[in-house]
């Protein structure tokens, strides 16, 4: 599995989980459990969670994943807006240390940005992080005017990563805050990497690369988010099968005649974009 480097120098796999609608009944709490410990084994150590996936169900359902082999995986949380407070802060990660029975979280993130000044829940993260609680802090559907927003404060320059819709379909970030991103040496973690819905997968680009790899459209979609090595991907990990699918697509390396068939499907974009978001 590839891997990419963090700021803070933390090697994590390239490949994550992600853990959405888990612990929501579209599938059986062990089923998805049974998924993770897969993806952990197969060398997708980074799991994404939060405390708004089924109502904290999620992190419980990874505790659970998890137990036994804290020390093979990389734990990422996010918290509400609504808790990103001096007080919010400290109180929502207890609660989600305890729904995932461990005693520290490698990386905390701002789920959104919301009312709660930037600067009150960048101190809230730096408490965290100097008391242990966290390994380190970062952002998730932040623009690039948030993200110099952010790098302005007095420790802004933290942040370990910002999370975003970044998919073929979704390629916005590509104008500005990716290359942004990448000249602060901050890592972009692609959320719904291969779409919602399926949509993105019936489209004749990714089905012709694929033909020509001999793998699934959702493995190029996913193969197509880590051209960069500064890009980590989280595709979500409901059951083995996809699990499977998607630690696969590491192996995935697409030439400039595959990325030249996906820009004539999906073209990158030629001016600023509003953010995408889910």
């Amino acid at each position: 599995m590839r891997t990419v480097r963090l700021p803070n120098g933390r090697e994590v796999s390239a490949i994550g989980q992600g853990t959405w609608k888990m612990g929501e009944g579209q599938r059986s709490a062990r089923e998805e459990e049974a998924a993770l410990r897969l993806g952990i084994d197969l060398g997708m150590t980074l799991i994404d969670t939060a405390e708004m996936y089924g109502d904290g169900r999620a992190e419980e359902i990874v505790g659970r994943a998890i137990a036994g082999q804290r020390h093979r995986v990389f734990v990422v949380s996010k918290v509400y807006p609504h808790n990103a407070s001096r007080t919010g802060v400290p109180a929502a990660c207890a609660r989600s240390l305890k729904r995932l029975g461990i005693d520290y979280i490698d990386l905390y993130l701002l789920h959104w940005r919301g009312g709660v000044p930037l600067a009150e829940t960048v101190i809230a993260f730096e408490t965290l992080r100097e008391q242990g609680k966290i390994g380190a802090w970062g952002v998730s559907n932040f623009d690039m005017g948030d993200m110099e927003e952010l790098a302005a404060l007095a420790q802004g320059g933290a942040c370990a990563t910002d999370q975003v819709l970044y998919n073929p379909g979704s390629r916005g970030i590509e104008f500005d805050l990716l290359p942004w991103c990448a000249g602060h040496r901050i890592p972009v973690m692609a959320y719904s990497p291969v779409g919602q819905g399926g949509r993105l997968l019936r489209s004749s680009a990714l089905a012709e690369v694929a033909a020509r790899h001999g793998v699934t459209p959702a493995q190029i979609a996913i193969a197509w988010s880590l051209r960069s090595s500064t890009v980590i991907s989280i595709p979500k990990a409901g059951d083995v099968a996809h699990v499977r699918e998607n630690a696969a697509a590491s192996d995935v390396v697409l030439s400039q005649a595959d990325l030249a068939t996906i820009d004539a499907g999906f073209p990158p974009p030629r001016r600023k974009q509003s953010l995408g978001m889910l």
